[in-house]
This record gives C-alpha cells, structure tokens and sequence, in this order.
C-alpha cells in the first residue's frame, strides 16, 4: 500500500475547477497509462478527476415503485408487473420488485424448469425504455382500502414514484467461475462446461469503480455517481460487503469484499445503459452501466487509480462441488490481464475464458461520465459518512 501523501487539492476546488471548464479529467484506462509514464507525483500534479465505469450483471438490484390511486383506493399487498411478482408488503400502493424475480408463467419454465428467461430487470427495462407494463395488484378489503383488485397497462411516466434502489452493486473484486464436475451445469456466472472447459468472470478490471479507490477514501454515502445512464448517488454499504479481505501491495483485494448500495431515479435513467438479461438454467438479472468519479486529491489516490489490469488477481472457484456446497476454496488466483485475454492457465492446462462484463460498454460508462464533468454538467460530491474499509 502506498503511504499517505500531503493533499494537494479538495473536492470543493476540482469541482470549482470543473465549473470553471478548467479540470483536467481522464478516464482509468488513460490514467493507467499516465502515472506508468509520469509517475504518480506528476499524474496526481496534473490530473483533477479520473472516471471509472462498469457494465455488469448486477443482481442484488431492484425498483421501488408507487402506482397510484384512483378511487376506490387500495392496499397494494400483492403486485406483479408482467406477471413478475413483486412485494407489495409495504404500505397502500409501494412496491419493490427485485431484478431476479421470474415470471410466473414463462414459457421456458414449462420447457425446461428454472430456466427462466423474462423477469425483474426486464420489467425495469422495459418501463426505462417506455414501453407497457401489465399492472396487476390485489388485496383484501378494509374499511379504508375498500378496492381487491386494480388491472391496468401503464408506462413510467404513470408512476408517481420510481427510484432504481439497489442493494449490493459493483463488488471490488469477484470470483472466476469453473465447473470441476463431469456435466455441465448452468449457474449466474452462466454455463460452465465441464472439467473446466471454460472460466466465465464478471470485471471490468482497470475501469472498474472499486479497483481505482481501494480502501473507499472517496466514496461513501453521498457520492455522486452514474447510474444506468442518469444520476445516482452512494447511500452506504451493500449487502455482503466485507471491510477486511486480505489483499495485495497495491491495496487490492484477493477475494470478494467491497460492495455498495445505490440509488436513482429511474425516469432520468437510459436503457443503453440497463438491461434485463438471462442466463439460461438459472434465471434472470440485470445488467447495468455505473460510473464513479475519482477525484485526486493526492499522491496515493493518483497512485491506486494507476491500477493496470496485471495488478489485479481474481480468485477462481470451483462451481461444480465446492460453492454450492459452502467450501471457500481458491484453487488460483487468475492475473485479470491473463482472464481478459481470452484464456488461463489452470492446473496446467489451457481453460477459455468468458467475460460477463462488457469492457466496451464499461469504457462507454467512463468516458460518458468524463463527457459530463468535462461539460460541466456533473460535479463531485462530498461523502457525508466513510464506508468501512479497513
């Protein structure tokens, strides 16, 4: 880990600077390359912001939602979406329906069981890109709620309320999945064939938000982020998140650890930027594009966003015996510049690689927040309480 280094500049100066059209703004991949150059001192000297960017099957993801009353009113307590349940257990007309809950009826459940292929996250996505939702809620009868059932079609914009609300977004480093069985089995990191003909993992390695800010000196509840397209912010810790993984000298965690919870609104959101997507005999998910800015306000943070995709190991797992039956073995770390090149070595043998996360769009994400700062349109925000890291 790099030692702590005399302050250079404060998020209210860069953000002055950026009002001011002055703030020089690069995204990861480009500041991997000018620290290598430059060195740190100079990189943290002339750099203001670096933009990180993920695009991600992110399944802990979810939308709160409010439908509405017209009278007769109702208590919502059961709600689906395109006959994808969601929980209405809240109060009158709230409901939260989470990016990996199914359709009740889709056709490929009675074809082959669990291998759903329509629910939650396509649900989000559909209302993000404006299309029709069948809306059904029911309840039972009070003197107040005297309505059981409300059926109807409605778009986003006929929800007075919808905030993409999820909690456990952008993990700071994650498994490579193998199947070590004798059959191929379907899981959320996708098809893994079997003897471990292939490596499937989810990163967007240099770019990704997490990597670039290690120990989370930047982000904690507040931070501004992009967020499928539109504005988000950091609201705290996700779900899972272990403060205290063991990692390297660059401050890199060697297994699962750091995680976040977010929030936005979704009518400011696009849908290049969230889509419902399915793995086939597992079910469904989202995937989503978040963005996080870096502001350099030293030496170490120049020096962590400097991370070269060399720099970071992901532990690969065996999916077949040992996670579903609750062993933590590494049987490697995989270097994530060998992963993303198309194969690994394990065991000495050859293993194809497969990438979860597009890197394409990952580095759409950070030059679309770079665009934003760069224009004046977004500016950095101040964490109001530290997530812990250490």
């Amino acid at each position: 880990m790099a030692g702590a280094s005399q302050t250079l500049r404060t998020i209210a100066e860069i953000n002055e600077r950026i009002k001011k059209g002055k703030a020089v703004v690069v995204n990861a991949s480009e500041m991997t390359e000018i620290v290598r150059r430059e060195g740190k001192a100079k990189a943290a000297r002339e750099v203001d912001v670096v933009t990180t960017g993920t695009f991600s099957p992110m399944c802990s993801s979810g939308l709160f939602f409010n439908i509405g009353q017209s009278g007769p009113v109702i208590r919502a307590s059961r709600i689906k979406l395109n006959n994808v349940p969601a929980y209405g257990g809240i109060a009158a007309v709230d409901g939260y329906i989470g990016a990996t809950e199914p359709t009740e009826d889709d056709p490929l459940n009675k074809v082959y069981p669990g291998r759903f292929h329509y629910g939650g996250g396509h649900v989000i996505e559909d209302l993000v890109a404006g299309k029709s939702v069948h809306l059904k809620a029911e309840s039972y009868v009070t003197d107040c709620y005297p309505r059981k059932v409300v059926e109807r079609d409605i778009t986003l914009a006929d929800l007075p309320f919808a905030e993409l609300l999820n909690p456990r977004n952008c993990y700071q480093n994650y498994n490579a999945a193998v199947n070590l069985t004798s059959r191929t089995i379907y899981t959320y990191m996708g098809p893994l064939k079997p003897d471990a003909r292939n490596c499937n993992f989810a990163t967007a390695g240099e770019l990704s938000p997490l990597f670039n800010d290690p120990y989370l000196r930047t982000i904690g509840l507040g931070t501004r982020i992009f967020l499928g397209g539109g504005i988000g912010y950091v609201i705290g810790a996700g779900t899972q998140h272990n403060p205290k993984p063991q990692r390297n000298e660059r401050g890199i965690p060697l297994t699962p650890s750091g995680t976040l919870m977010v929030k936005g609104d979704l009518k400011g959101m696009q849908e290049r930027y969230l889509r419902g997507i399915s793995f086939l005999g597992y079910g469904c998910s989202l995937s989503l594009g978040v963005g996080i800015p870096i502001p350099i306000l030293d030496e170490e943070l120049a020096w962590f966003t400097g991370v070269a995709d060399s720099d970071i190991l992901m532990p690969v797992k065996d999916y077949g015996h040992d996670y579903p039956n609750g062993i933590h073995k590494i049987l490697a770390h995989a270097p994530f510049s060998e992963l993303k090149s198309g194969e690994i070595k394990l065991d000495g043998k050859r293993v194809p690689t497969v990438p979860l996360t597009s890197h394409v769009m990952s580095l759409e994400v950070a030059d679309k927040l770079k665009e934003w700062i760069q224009q004046g349109k977004f500016l950095l925000s101040e964490p109001v309480e530290p997530i812990p890291s250490r």
